[in-house]
């Protein structure tokens, strides 16, 4: 792989320990990694010219269900809660087959690649009709984003009291064999892993106790994450407390669902105890705002786990809850419902930049990716700030204020995804034909 310089960046926005931004500045790669930062740097490989440009690292999702991208706007679904609008769409994404999955995800991917978007994690908790994880995962090593794919799962349906129909749950046993499959045939726990995957039970109210306990403990046996929904809103905290005798927190804890090396998706309706186990415990939270809005489940107490030390990223959530999968508008989102419900002053726009990178790549355990240093992998999103979105900003490094919300350049390992504002792996317009094609086909 030849030598990139990413040369005279307007500012680099670093996201390291110190929150160094850097006005002129030159990034050199090597290698997938950044090997150099500075001013003057020289190569004999390819010059990146970046004057104009705020440089900051990839961004990373930390929550997506990138299937729902074939089903956005759905009427019925469109102004229902969590439960009603679940009930809504699942008879819909049980006639998914396996090339709705690969299509669905490389829609998703190629949306999250355009608005800066270097690593992200994925939640496929169902299979319908032969579809498996591979084939989200295939979507990716295509579209070249850092990918954390997760086996979901539901095991519990409507004739057991649970939410999904019948059709679409699994049994336990098979789940747990096919979490062994896909972890062994594509797991990478090296620095610098394009692939890996984590074990996702989709939520405390569609699978058993016995369940989310074993995989639990099958996840630490096989050194690899945990993830799930939880305390979304107050249905699923009445739930919780009228199946489990508890609050979410509390049952996550006693299940193993606490630690370092767990990230849940949501949290809106955690409360101050759960706020303090969390932290303790370095359990990270998938904040989803745009999709909480949009499902009417609430603003999650973001300032306040921030502030008491737990782990926080942000997820675009589904497309079917979200409507796109765009995480600049998502952190920009982040950053105005903390100020509605806490001030002016209570989330810069820094700061939830900071969530959207550093902060979503701790919590899915990436500390080789998420800042800007030298030695980290080079994954860099470039913004072209002389642009009408940025027109007269006193503060140019300030995005989410008066900031383009797609990128011009992307990087991911080193290797160009993005390239004038136009994807350069996937053709994009064959990849959306069909996408339509398929969303007309399930319109009955």
């Amino acid at each position: 792989m030849p030598e990139i310089l990413i040369r005279n960046a307007h500012s680099v926005l670093t996201m390291d320990d110190e929150g160094r931004e850097l006005a002129g500045a030159d990034i050199l790669i090597r290698g997938g990694l950044i090997a150099e930062i500075g001013q003057g740097l020289a190569t004999q490989g390819e010059i990146v010219e970046a004057g104009g440009c705020v440089v900051t690292p990839g961004l990373v999702n930390t929550h997506h269900h990138l299937y729902q991208t074939l089903t956005r706007a759905v009427p019925g679904g469109q102004d229902a809660l969590l439960f009603g609008w679940l009930q809504t769409l699942y008879p819909i994404w049980a006639r998914f087959g396996p090339e709705e999955m690969r299509i669905s995800a490389l829609t998703g991917l190629a949306e999250l690649a355009l608005s800066g978007c270097t690593l992200t994690s994925d939640h496929l908790y169902l299979y319908p009709n032969g579809a498996r994880l591979d084939d989200t995962i295939d979507a990716a090593l295509e579209i070249g984003l850092r990918f954390h794919a997760t086996r979901g799962a539901m095991s519990i349906g409507e004739s057991e009291g649970g939410l999904p129909p019948d059709a679409l749950v699994e049994d336990e046993a098979a789940i747990l064999d096919d979490c062994i499959r896909v972890i062994d045939a594509f797991h990478d726990p090296s620095e610098g892993a394009m692939i890996r995957v984590g074990v996702a039970p989709c939520s405390p109210f569609s699978v058993s106790r016995e369940l989310m306990r074993d995989a639990a403990l099958l996840a630490r046996d096989k050194g690899v994450m945990l993830h799930t929904h939880l305390a979304e809103n107050d249905e699923d905290i009445a739930y919780s407390e009228a199946q489990f005798g508890c609050r979410p927190g509390q049952y996550a804890e006693e299940l193993g669902w606490t630690g370092p090396d767990v990230w849940h998706a949501h949290c809106v309706k955690l409360d101050g105890q759960e706020i303090d186990l969390f932290a303790q415990s370095r359990t990270g939270v998938a904040h989803c705002p745009c999709s909480n809005c949009r499902l009417g489940s609430g603003i999650a107490p973001v300032r306040a786990m921030v502030d008491a030390g737990v782990p926080v990223g942000l997820g675009v959530d589904g497309s079917a809850s979200n409507d796109s999968s765009n995480l600049m508008a998502e952190a920009r989102q982040a950053m105005l419902l903390q100020r509605v419900t806490r001030g002016a002053d209570a989330m810069s726009a820094r700061e939830a930049l900071r969530l959207a990178t550093r902060g979503g790549a701790e919590v899915l355990g990436r500390h080789d990716c998420g800042h800007i240093a030298p030695g980290k992998r080079a994954d860099l999103a470039l913004w072209d700030v002389t642009g009408i979105d940025s027109a007269g900003s006193w503060d140019k490094a300030a995005l989410l204020l008066a900031g383009p919300q797609r990128v011009r350049h992307l990087f991911v390992e080193g290797r160009q995804v993005v390239r004038d504002g136009r994807l350069m792996t996937i053709d994009l317009g064959a990849t959306l034909a069909r996408q339509e094609a398929l969303a007309r086909a399930l319109v009955v």
